[in-house]
C-alpha cells in the first residue's frame, strides 16, 4: 500500500479566491497570499479573502511531509473529487500540496477523501 492512498488532510483557516497574478512587488506586500503560480499565462495567486462570494476552502497534505519524488500523491486526492465533480484547484509546496475546493462543496468533498482512505481534519 503506498502512502499516497491515506492522507491526512488538514482544512487551513481562511477563504480563499483565486486571481490572475499581479506585480511581484505587489505580492510581496499581502501578508494574505497562500500561493502564486508562474506560467506563460502570467499566473496566477491563491489570495485569502474571507468575505468572498466566490470563496474556495484550502486543503493541506503537508502536515506529514512527503519527499518530492513521492508518486501519486496528487493524483490520489483530486481522483476521488473529480469523480465526484467537486472542481479543484492546486499548488504544490516542498513538503505538500494546496488545494482549494469551492466553499459550498466542502462536507461534499471530504465525505469523497474519506470514502478513498484519507483523513479530513479542521
Amino acid at each position: 500500500m503506498s502512502v499516497a492512498d491515506h492522507q491526512t488532510l488538514r482544512v487551513l483557516e481562511g477563504r480563499y479566491v483565486l486571481e490572475r497574478a499581479v506585480s511581484d512587488g505587489e505580492v510581496a506586500r499581502d501578508g494574505e497570499v497562500l500561493a502564486v503560480v508562474r506560467g506563460p499565462d502570467g499566473g496566477a495567486r491563491m489570495r485569502r479573502k474571507d468575505a468572498a462570494d466566490d470563496a474556495w476552502v484550502a486543503l493541506w497534505n503537508g502536515d506529514e511531509a512527503h519527499p518530492p519524488d513521492a508518486t501519486g500523491m496528487l493524483a490520489a486526492i483530486v481522483t476521488p473529487l473529480a469523480a465526484g465533480n467537486v472542481p479543484v484547484w492546486v499548488a504544490a509546496s516542498f513538503d505538500g500540496d494546496i488545494v482549494l475546493i469551492p466553499v459550498d462543496q466542502v462536507d461534499e468533498a471530504s465525505e469523497l477523501l474519506c470514502r478513498a482512505g484519507h483523513r479530513v481534519i479542521g
